[in-house]
């Protein structure tokens, strides 16, 4: 079944333009000119993915992006301004899973959509215990569920799978290009942006502290690690 993707842009062109390339390679579209549509859109059919510009009338990219991730882990992919650095930061920030800059080839837009699709598929763990804990932090890797402190955490597949690595690898230090490669693909290895943001996001639903981590903890220089702890 060929995935839906959701285009949000108030330029007439650019909505044009994404469509005809993603409906080339075989995927869905629906489409919407601001943020309040768009949220109508999402609300009423199955979205596997969203395109969203962040400069449109009524309902910008951001207050978009940070409605949906009220009730959604849907994959977003912001679609920023050329060197508009804190816009990719902020989109980020409030839960977005990728940035594309304007102007943008079509081979870019279906390389990072392929992307973030694959990242959205969370991975079947085979061979190892069901549950993992580590403190607070417990991960029940056959429902792909997370809790601290016997609470539900709600992670994007994105920040499931960095949380993994760590899982995976308790007391190696994993460096940045570890990370990107392993979570994102070797195309993204020179993104740390991404991912510096990202490990921001998930400190501050997994850690007590997040100026403090114990779960995930920078090694100055080297890179990150998940210590180890005595499990519960």
């Amino acid at each position: 079944m060929s995935k839906r993707i959701l285009i949000v842009d108030d330029e007439p062109r650019y909505l044009r333009l994404l469509e005809a390339n993603l409906r080339t390679e075989g995927y869905e579209v629906a489409s919407a000119q601001d943020g309040v549509q768009a949220v109508d859109i999402f609300s009423s059919q199955p979205i596997d993915l969203i395109l969203l510009d962040i400069m449109m009338p009524r309902m910008d990219g951001f207050s978009t992006c940070q409605r949906i991730r009220e009730y959604s882990n849907v994959p977003i992919i912001m679609l920023t301004a050329k060197g508009e650095e804190q816009d990719r930061v902020r989109g980020l920030d409030l839960g977005a899973d990728d940035y594309l800059v304007k102007p943008f080839s079509a081979t870019e837009l279906l390389a990072r959509v392929r992307a973030v699709l694959r990242r959205s598929q969370i991975p079947a763990e085979t061979g190892q215990a069901r549950f993992f804990s580590h403190g607070d932090l417990k991960i029940d890797f056959a429902r792909a569920e997370v809790w601290r402190n016997e609470q539900p955490i709600s992670l994007s597949a994105t920040e499931y799978r960095l949380l993994l690595q760590f899982a995976h690898n308790v007391g190696s230090i994993l460096t940045s290009e570890d990370l990107l490669t392993g979570v994102w693909g070797p195309e993204y290895k020179m993104e740390k942006e991404i991912l510096w943001v990202s490990i921001a996001r998930l400190r501050q639903k997994l850690e007590e502290d997040p100026h403090a981590p114990r779960h995930i903890v920078t090694r100055s220089g080297l890179g990150y690690l998940m210590p180890p702890l005595e499990t519960t």
